[in-house]
């Protein structure tokens, strides 16, 4: 049977009107969203009889929209069944057929335009031929009858009636508007709200971003960039957007239109209205209302405004209808959790990602099925430097990704590969789709460049992404950073001071930024630089700590170990002081490294012991394994090794960095130096890698290159040794100040003595003594250094 427009079906105490999508109960409305409802209206067209599932898919998504079916129609059926008060295990209504479909079971179901059965039921009505006496009876409720179903009529044909006077009224008031292109920005202000209800302020504003931001086609004005532009229009960075200061911003910040939005109460009800317009002209470019009938309802009335609304700006019906999640379904049902999730959003931009913790916390008390605000609260633990608490909440995150929406989903999952499994394979495919389906979205490239690329060595490509980034975004401090980042694993030093000068004169002054300067001017010896970058970080305590270990790798760089400790020793206690057990074990471990490295066995496993203690971060567990592997613990080394190993089977860094580069060591110590080459075999793609030690802990910068040479020195092999130890020296911009760079200098002298080649090994050796000339005289390795040299003249 074919739906009629303006049918009403009638079963049990239920009706169904087709044409509003309206579902009540003895006459009261029962809230159903549209899918559930056409699918009940699906059921009713066909009732006792099984519809198969490939026959609800059509019906309900056409062909070109990209949905998860399976999940989408689960959803449905739950729904549905939640507004019928129905129980899937002793249906009443809608019955599963395994792997077949869905059946509607009442006995009787009606029409209202004909009010006869439809269903498979035996029961008839008899006629009026077959009535004697009693057909008196039946006249008057068969004229009743009449008269409702003319009413019916009459009243079906006004409505269609005012809604092609309302379509053409809205296609002629649309028609000479200017609608926006792909290249356009927009700025949204914030909702105004008049109904005197708190819980409105700043949600509404966030979930319409949630829907504007699945669109491939619009673009907003970060939050960041609007901070920025208001303190340069002299006000504080948390004013309220009001239509007039977004339509300043707007023109300051050459974008092409204002779109604002309101609540209002009508009695019992809620009126919500969105608009748009041309900021330099005042010209309307879009407008939508909608009312919703309580407060539960708002959220999704904003839903399924926001498609229509995407459509008047300019943007094809395909894209809207491909990328447009219901807002309950991105995000979550609950308003007072969606209230939480957008005061964390806000604080984050105004007090920092440790501030917005407990704001997504009670979100996800509220509804723990919150996919949103788990990826969130991985976001800022990740921030923070708690690495384990960051990948338990993105795991929640992607455990939940199908009830978000397609953008969202591609951030949780790339965000589960990268912190929780640590796959870069995998993250790279996703980055490459998600680029590909949102390409203004500047986060794919993020990660791309960030991390996944130069963990493989892909350092041209890795640029080229990080410019992509910044040229989409040119408004956050990330964006500069990662492509100052690459810039330096090229060696192109002059490049990367510009592109961090450029964000500075933007406002965009992280501690990451003041670490870089750090290093950028330790690598050009400048040494002024690096004390004036000192004096900037201890302003305040976060920049202090983050800077004290960068001090600290610089200062063991040139074997001023003492000094070394002492720094960390304080980036340790301001670690604890703030509870970030996680950054002082990283710490810890970067400082047991060091001490292996000069030689100092008994200090570094004692430093390795203490950063266990306070983290098995993975990060942490290597630079631990790798002092105690230097200092000759091999027990210890294999148990961190076998630990790493089951734990994070998927992780590229662990499978072709830190496990070959630890099971190599433990070889060499074990006298067997041709196993440990083989056992580096697989690391060959990743040699010159930066890997996450490097970007979290500044220590294991190219250490599998390092351990090989070591392992040909063993053989005798001087060519081949000679070769791996120029290797780190020829790339200053990956090692920076690990110390591995420094020894460079002293193995390359050795590998020319097997040589027989008198002249580079002195060279080689004055090179690594220069650089330690005032160095800890106590350090054994420059003890031996200096015994070394002595003999070559």
């Amino acid at each position: 049977m074919q739906i009629h427009p303006g049918t009403v079906y009638q079963f049990g105490p239920f009706e169904v009107h087709s044409s509003s999508g309206e579902l009540l109960k003895n006459g009261l409305r029962i809230k159903l969203q549209e899918q559930p409802c056409r699918l009940l209206v699906a059921l009713l067209e066909r009732p006792g009889e099984v519809i198969s599932r490939e026959d609800l898919r059509n019906r309900l998504w056409q062909d070109d929209t990209f949905v998860d079916f399976e999940n989408g129609l689960r959803v449905a059926v739950r729904k549905l069944r939640e507004a019928l008060g129905d129980d899937a295990e002793n249906p009443r209504y809608v019955e599963t057929i395994p792997k077949r479909g869905y059946r509607f079971l009442a006995a009787e179901v009606r029409r209202a335009d004909a009010l006869h059965p439809i269903s498979s039921s035996t029961e008839t009505f008899p006629s009026t031929e077959n009535k004697a006496a009693g057909s008196l009876d039946v006249r008057p409720k068969q004229e009743a009858r009449t008269k409702w179903q003319w009413s019916l009529r009459w009243t079906l044909v006004m409505i269609a009636l005012l809604l092609i006077v309302t379509t053409l009224t809205l296609s002629s008031k649309f028609r000479h508007r200017k609608v926006l292109t792909g290249k356009d920005t927009v700025v949204l202000a914030d909702f105004l709200n008049s109904t005197g209800d708190p819980l409105f302020d700043g949600t509404l504003r966030q979930g319409f971003v949630v829907q504007l931001t699945q669109s491939p086609f619009l673009s907003l004005v970060s939050d960041e960039r609007i901070s920025q532009l208001l303190v340069l229009m002299g006000k504080p960075a948390a004013t309220r957007l009001t239509p007039e200061i977004a339509r300043d911003i707007c023109e300051r910040n050459a974008s092409a239109a204002v779109l604002d939005g309101s609540i209002a109460k009508l009695g019992n009800r809620y009126v919500l209205g969105l608009g748009a317009k041309d900021c330099r002209s005042g010209q309307v470019l879009a407008e939508q209302q909608s009312q919703a009938a309580s407060k539960e309802e708002v959220l999704d009335a904003l839903g399924e405004m926001s498609g229509k609304f995407r459509s008047q700006l300019g943007e094809s019906l395909a894209t809207v209808e491909k990328h447009n999640t219901r807002l309950e379904d991105a995000t979550t049902a609950s308003l007072d959790a969606f209230k939480a999730y957008s005061t964390g959003l806000n604080v984050v931009s105004s007090s920092g990602e440790e501030a917005a913790v407990p704001f997504f916390q009670k979100a996800i008390e509220l509804d723990p099925q919150f996919a949103a605000a788990y990826a969130e609260l991985g976001v800022m633990y990740g921030a923070i430097g708690e690495s384990a608490l960051s990948a338990e909440n993105t795991g929640e995150a992607y455990k939940l990704r199908d009830r978000t929406s397609d953008i969202e989903r591609f951030f949780i999952t790339a965000s589960y590969y990268s912190r929780v499994t640590g796959n870069y394979e995998k993250a790279q495919q996703t980055c490459e789709a998600w680029a590909q389906a949102y390409p203004r979205d500047p986060r794919p490239y993020t990660y791309l460049s960030a991390f996944i690329l130069p963990a493989s060595a892909r350092y041209e490509t890795s640029l080229a992404e990080a410019r992509k980034r910044l040229q989409l975004d040119p408004n956050t401090a990330i964006g500069y950073i990662v492509l100052a980042a690459g810039y330096m694993f090229l060696d192109r030093y002059g490049e990367a001071e510009n592109t961090l000068r450029q964000g500075s004169e933007r406002g965009l002054e992280t501690p990451e930024t003041l670490g870089q300067r750090y290093d950028l001017a330790f690598l050009q010896t400048h040494t002024r630089e690096m004390e004036q970058q000192v004096a900037l970080s201890q302003r305040n305590a976060d920049t202090e700590n983050w800077l004290l270990d960068h001090q600290a790798f610089a200062l063991t760089y040139t074997g001023r170990l003492r000094e070394a400790r002492t720094k960390s020793r304080h980036a340790i206690e301001l670690a604890e002081q703030t509870t970030h057990m996680e950054r002082a074990a990283l710490t810890e471990a970067g400082a047991a490294v060091r001490e292996a490295f000069s030689g100092n066995a008994p200090v570094a496993r004692r430093g390795a012991a203490t950063a266990l203690r306070l983290s098995n971060q993975r990060e942490v567990e290597y630079g631990a394994a790798f002092a105690l592997a230097l200092a000759g613990d091999n027990v210890g080394t294999q148990m961190l090794a076998d630990d790493l190993d089951s734990r994070f089977p998927e992780d590229t860094s662990v499978r072709f960095s830190y496990l070959p580069t630890l099971r190599a060591l433990i070889a060499l110590k074990r006298g067997d130096p041709a196993k440990s080459i083989e056992l580096l075999e697989v690391s060959a793609t990743y040699d010159l890698g930066t890997q996450r030690s490097t970007i979290h802990g500044l220590f294991g910068a190219l250490y599998p290159i390092y351990v090989r040479g070591e392992a040909y020195l063993a053989l005798h092999r001087g060519a081949e040794a000679a070769a791996e130890f120029q290797k780190i020296l020829d790339h200053p911009g990956i090692v920076i100040s690990d110390p591995v760079g420094a020894l460079a200098h002293l193995e390359l002298g050795r590998a020319y003595i097997l040589l027989g080649d008198k002249k580079k090994a002195d060279q080689a050796y004055l090179d690594f003594l220069t650089l330690w000339k005032d160095g800890d005289s106590d350090i054994p390795v420059l003890k031996q250094a200096q015994a070394e040299y002595s003999k070559l003249k």
